[in-house]
């Protein structure tokens, strides 16, 4: 059920906003905030763990920040990397589990450190976990352009239609900024796409060139370090705290959010 209603959020009139948590009080008050999914950010949860982000070092907090926030009252999609394991198996063992404690969704990407894994393995990999487990909705990630590679506008959509015809629900590009790049993929892949929120192209215009899901990706983690610095300096300075601060006993409700009748409330779609 909560799969279901995680793929019909990106077949709706407006793109899904999917905001991307790095702890259980992120993502309670994210659902709170009204946003119908919530995400993980593979980097804020390595950063907050003291370990890097894209090198498999976080298996152990990726599956308990699920574990965490499962129970949440909207659909939650979890960033698990490359898979974390090397074997295909092994993954969709992973992502088995995840689906056990409720997750409706995972990122899967291609990227490996600087290079991308071979599209046949990759589609392997696709292949493997959706047939393990089918009722999860697998966003697969290519990196073509978040690496850099001189030839990503041809390599981006010949990988995530490979993709989509392995098995993924919708393909993932971030770094794809340009509304040719994005046409290209939209028209070429045949499933949902997903790519980052962008200053460049406002949410109104990536929903006019078709993109079903905008994720914030680690933006959100990274503009609370900065709040969490500026707020430090401001107040040593002297200044004033700035209004709209959660009060302890707000935050402190977070955990319950989600578990007690009654929690949800409306908000932006």
């Amino acid at each position: 059920m909560t799969f279901a209603r995680f793929r019909a959020l990106h077949h709706g009139d407006e793109p899904l906003l999917l905001p991307c948590a790095w702890d259980h009080a992120s993502a309670a008050a994210l659902a709170r905030a009204g946003f119908a999914a919530v995400g993980t950010t593979s980097l804020g949860v390595a950063a907050a763990a003291g370990k890097p982000d894209a090198g498999r070092a976080t298996l152990e907090e990726t599956v308990a920040l699920a574990r965490s926030i499962a129970s949440l009252d909207v659909p939650v999609t979890v960033d698990i990397e490359d898979g974390f394991r090397p074997d295909p198996g092994r993954v969709a063992d992973l992502v088995a589990e995840l689906a056990a404690l409720g997750v409706a969704g995972v990122n899967l990407e291609d990227g490996r450190g600087t290079a991308l894994a071979g599209v046949q393995a990759q589609t392997r990999l696709i292949g493997v976990v959706k047939r393990r487990v089918p009722e999860v909705f697998l966003n697969a990630r290519t990196d073509a352009f978040w690496l850099g590679l001189p030839d990503a506008p041809a390599l981006a959509p010949v990988r995530a239609r490979a993709y989509a015809d392995a098995g993924a629900d919708g393909v993932f590009v971030p770094g794809a900024n340009t509304e040719r790049d994005i046409e290209t993929l939209v028209t070429g892949t045949g499933v949902p796409l997903n790519v980052l929120v962008q200053p460049e192209l406002p949410v109104r215009r990536l929903a006019e060139l078709g993109v079903a899901r905008i994720s914030y990706g680690s933006l959100l983690f990274r503009a609370a370090l900065h709040a969490a610095v500026t707020t430090a300096r401001e107040l040593a300075a002297g200044g004033p705290v700035r209004p709209g601060i959660p009060s302890y006993e707000e935050v402190e409700a977070l955990h319950r959010y989600g578990r007690d009748t009654g929690t949800g409330s409306p908000g932006p779609r």
